[in-house]
């Protein structure tokens, strides 16, 4: 569904198309989704059959192996959605019956089919399937060369409960005899393997329950996972646009969300997720503009809900990669706010693949509004893999005042100040800094990423002395900072 047709996508395809406007915007990994084969395409691949198999609707397995040598070419490391938390029930493509045996790989009794996911569950406990899913993991290494996995469903697997209806409030909500010691076992096991067949393999965790030690090394004690998904910033940003005006969003609540993780575990932040692309949700985009990017998303007809639109867009993008700890994840088509859903094809659509695509030629069409989002995703990307390592440079809080709705922090050499008030531009809003000279190298208000270009950012900015901050070896910056918008500047070299 990464194709502009209205069709099942291809690996070759894929490689043609897609990659090089990947390259071309900065990324340089890429997470694909469904390779495993399943017997329903609408699943997201979610629900296997054949484990050890690339999805035949796509292509051949050399086809995949292409894709992926290309990738690798381009500079791009490939990671692949691997299920092992579940499998799907069907008997005659699954391992639901296989053998004749139904407790083969999954348990018996009630805890053998997900109360929520219409699947089985692997026996962990299972010697056998211990093997059959370790082996798994180093198949799809060897044989195709993936860079590492992002492991699907790490809460269902850690606990008894599967983590439903837990709330997680506390760490007593962790250790109270409901996690799967079977499936702990495991997850630690798979991640020693992994790392075994290739030292610099990437996993990633999706846990949603907040488990301690999830990414922490396993002679730490950890299970081992490279990454955890930051899962509260998209649930954050979510829950911002749609409960609060634009005069409550508190920087300081912004910052605390982005940059609250554990200091001994890495993790993947991302402002928004493929469930938020489905029917039934909206992408921030939508959240943001709805309707009207359907009537005035064409230059020079926008309107107030659109200028609001872009401008937050942008900013919230900003805030949460240039934070990271680890990595920043986009969802294709969500950098530059495509403005359709993802619907299968299915019984209530009449089959049709209209929505399962992604419509690239909004972002090549310069009359549109589209590429202004996609343009500036791409400085962004380019901007924060300029600083080498930036990832694992402290996040410095500069300034945050929650009336004015103004933030600022440091990381090694750049500068980052975000104006969230809707009304209030501010004039010399200065700030204390390493003393020095700073340039504009990114402006959310620039006109050439839809905004006003209220600030002259070829101007360099010089700090103001303070005998006060003298030993402290700070000086004022002071700043133009217009209403909604945000500035990352970058310290000159002496």
């Amino acid at each position: 569904m990464a194709q502009e047709e209205e069709k099942v996508g291809t690996y070759n395809e894929f490689r043609e198309k897609i990659l090089p406007r990947v390259a071309e915007a900065g990324y340089n990994c890429i997470q694909i989704m469904a390779i495993q084969e399943h017997p329903y395409y609408g699943s997201f691949g979610y629900h296997v059959s054949s484990f050890f198999a690339p999805s035949s609707r796509f292509g051949t397995p050399d086809e995949l192996k292409e894709l992926i040598d290309t990738a690798h070419r381009m500079g791009i490391a490939v990671i692949m959605d691997i299920v092992h938390s579940h499998a799907v029930k069907n008997e005659v493509e699954g391992l639901g019956n296989f053998a004749g045996d139904p407790n083969q790989y999954f348990y018996p009794g009630s805890r053998r089919e997900h109360p929520a996911w219409d699947s089985l569950c692997f026996d962990y406990g299972k010697n056998e399937v211990v093997h059959f899913l370790l082996s798994n993991c180093k198949y799809w290494m060897d044989e195709f060369r993936f860079d590492g996995f992002r492991f699907d469903g790490v809460t269902s697997m850690l606990y008894y409960s599967h983590g439903l209806g837990e709330a997680f409030c506390n760490y007593g909500d962790y250790f109270n005899g409901n996690q799967d010691d079977n499936a702990i076992c495991y997850l630690t096991l798979a991640n020693k393997l992994i790392h075994q067949v290739n030292s610099k393999a990437i996993t990633i965790a999706e846990e949603v329950s907040g488990m301690p030690g999830l990414a922490a090394p396993i002679q730490d004690g950890g299970y081992g996972f490279d990454y955890r998904m930051a899962m509260n910033i998209p649930d954050y940003w979510i829950k911002t646009i749609k409960e609060k005006i634009d005069e409550d969003w508190k920087p300081s609540s912004m910052f605390w969300e982005v940059t609250n993780r554990r200091k001994d575990e890495k993790t993947i932040s991302y402002a928004e997720s493929h469930d938020q692309a489905l029917v039934g949700d909206k992408t921030i985009i939508f959240r943001l503009i709805d309707a009207d990017m359907y009537w005035h998303f064409q230059k020079g007809d926008e309107n107030y809900t659109v200028h609001r639109g872009i401008a937050l867009h942008k900013m919230i993008r900003l805030l949460t990669a240039s934070t990271i700890n680890g990595g920043y994840l986009n969802f294709m088509g969500n950098e530059f706010g495509h403005p359709e859903w993802i619907d299968f094809p299915r019984e209530g659509n009449g089959w049709s693949h209209k929505y399962a695509r992604r419509q690239w030629r909004l972002f090549d069409n310069k009359n549109l509004c589209y590429h202004y989002l996609g343009d500036f995703d791409s400085a962004m990307v380019h901007l924060i893999e300029s600083v080498k390592n930036i990832q694992d440079t402290p996040v410095i809080e500069v300034w945050h005042n929650d009336g004015d709705q103004v933030l600022a922090y440091r990381r090694k050499n750049l500068i980052f100040v975000f104006n969230f008030n809707p009304t209030k531009s501010f004039t010399d809003y200065g700030f204390l800094v390493p003393v020095g000279a700073y340039d504009v190298v990114l402006n959310t208000d620039a006109t050439v990423f839809g905004g006003n270009g209220l600030a002259d950012d070829s101007v360099r900015h010089f700090t103001n002395f303070d005998p006060l901050y003298k030993r402290d070896k700070k000086e004022w910056l002071k700043l133009y900072l217009p209403a909604r918008s945000a500035v990352v500047l970058k310290k000159v070299k002496e």
